[in-house]
């Protein structure tokens, strides 16, 4: 019995994460993780930053390649370090919103987690005056009435395939590097994060993966393009 327990436990917990986590649910559609796949073009996307001084470090390394990528911020951090958001911008970059705190509680009480997204969006506004129309949730959280408030709000939900599963761990830059250019295909969205949560916390390896991946995928005749290119969808709110 109690490995018949175990098991629906399993059961039920992958089936949760499937229709609500994983980028390839049938919601996809409302939360898309690809785009066309006609070019062999692919777009780069960075969560839970500004993150110092990895996310400069990224910056450096995506300016010597000129590719222009896609940071889903969370206000915390910009508020943190707003002449990052600001210089990415600047740089041609696309900036979307990625939550007030990155907190999954915020899934669980009503209203929150529009309230965090509202005021990433002033945060945005103010600091670099630009308001997002992209959205990443944490985790890539899919639930339908959560996916209806952000287009309710002008924003676009915009999910994507994880560089490397572990990459919270920051195993070597090089196999995260190796893992993320074996699974790009042509209309790609890899994600990789240049912070941890709303905490920050050390992402040289991703620093590393960065570089390889870019130079992998370049040797390899991909275009970079910006999320909003990909899916023909506005970068910013008029």
């Amino acid at each position: 019995m109690i490995v018949l327990g175990v098991l629906a436990l399993a059961a039920a917990l992958g089936g949760a994460y499937w229709l609500l986590m994983s980028p390839f649910a049938p919601s996809s559609r409302a939360y898309p993780y690809h785009g066309p796949a006609a070019e062999r073009v692919v777009a780069l996307t960075f969560d839970d930053g500004p993150n110092e001084p990895y996310t400069s470090q990224i910056l450096d390394i995506l300016a010597e390649h000129d590719v222009r990528a896609t940071f889903f911020h969370v206000g915390q951090c910009v508020e943190r370090h707003p002449e990052v958001a600001v210089r990415a911008i600047g740089a041609g970059h696309v900036v979307g919103n990625h939550s007030l705190s990155h907190r999954f509680g915020t899934y669980l009480r009503p209203g929150a987690f529009a309230g965090e997204v509202e005021r990433t969006q002033g945060i945005l506004a103010r600091v670099t005056g630009r308001t997002p129309a992209l959205a990443r949730t944490p985790w890539l959280w899919r639930q339908p009435a959560l996916l209806r408030m952000l287009r309710r709000g002008g924003l676009h939900p915009v999910a994507g395939e994880f560089g490397h599963a572990l990459e919270v761990f920051q195993p070597s830059g090089a196999r995260m590097a190796r893992r993320a250019v074996a699974k790009t295909r042509p209309g790609s969205i890899l994600i990789f994060h240049d912070g941890f949560d709303s905490r920050g916390g050390n992402r040289s390896q991703t620093v590393v993966a960065v570089r390889e991946t870019v130079e992998g995928l370049l040797a390899r005749g991909y275009r970079f393009v910006t999320v909003d290119e990909l899916l023909g969808v506005p970068a910013y709110q008029a």
